[in-house]
């Protein structure tokens, strides 16, 4: 077999200056999938509504049956609130595969309260990174367990004598599911986002996404009952888009 003939001194040059652009270009690029920001010059919105298909279900009273003083005698269950326009409230929107926008609002502390014997608010968005301050404003014991997967879970009791307990909540995850073991009924659910272009449903299942760079997205809609849903979304420069899912039980 003949030999290979040995690579010029240009050659070699060349080799090299592609290899330490490559090096350039990749140590520049941040880790795979990481959310960038930019000046969204030309940014649109999304704006719309979720609403209930059909009649929703009825939704039955929780009898009270341990700290009726504080609780009351009996409660709303807040997993599933549809409103007369059929306006779900308590659904998560956001682009499930947005890679660059707007800046992320800095980790900071967010307050999540027990008052009345309920979770406010039910629904909880936040920056990863961000300190989540649970708030025992009941005096009364309140047992707070966290699930999480890709963060860390924990189970906190708070007597009257523990008021604000802190706990840091690193990795984006949704759903992050909370739930009182004291009062069953207590139930909530924490979204930590490593992009900021996110949010919860009001009481009539509106909500608004603002300053979205030029685009097609996948606008995904989670409910804790309800499951997800999705849909593509194109928006153009200096516009609003405007949406209205439906969701039901399956």
């Amino acid at each position: 077999m003949a030999a290979r003939p040995a690579a010029s001194q240009s050659q070699v040059r060349s080799l090299a200056a592609v290899a330490a652009a490559v090096c350039v270009l990749a140590a520049g690029a941040g880790p795979a999938g990481a959310y960038q920001t930019i000046d969204v010059a030309d940014a649109g919105s999304i704006a719309g509504r979720v609403r209930y298909e059909g009649d929703p279900p009825p939704s039955a009273a929780i009898v009270v049956t341990i700290d009726r003083d504080v609780c009351g005698e009996q409660k709303t269950p807040s997993t599933l609130l549809v409103g007369p326009d059929r306006g779900i409230a308590n659904v998560v929107v956001r682009l499930a595969d947005v890679v660059k926008g707007k800046a992320l609002p800095a980790p900071a502390a967010v307050t999540f309260d027990q008052k009345g014997c309920e979770y406010t608010p039910h629904v909880l968005l936040f920056p990863a990174g961000s300190t989540v301050r649970i708030q025992n404003s009941d005096g009364i014991l309140h047992n707070t367990q966290v699930n999480a997967e890709r963060n860390r879970g924990f189970n906190v009791a708070q007597p009257k004598s523990r008021r604000v307990v802190e706990k840091k909540i690193m990795e984006p995850e949704m759903p992050i599911r909370v739930q009182c073991d004291v009062h069953r009924w207590m139930r909530a659910v924490w979204v930590a986002e490593d992009h900021p272009y996110y949010a919860v449903t009001d009481a009539h299942g509106s909500f608004v996404l603002d300053d979205v760079p030029p685009g097609t997205y996948r606008l995904e809609v989670w409910h804790e009952t309800l499951g997800t849903r999705a849909q593509p979304v194109t928006v153009q420069p200096h516009q609003r888009v405007v949406v209205t899912l439906e969701m039901a039980k399956r």
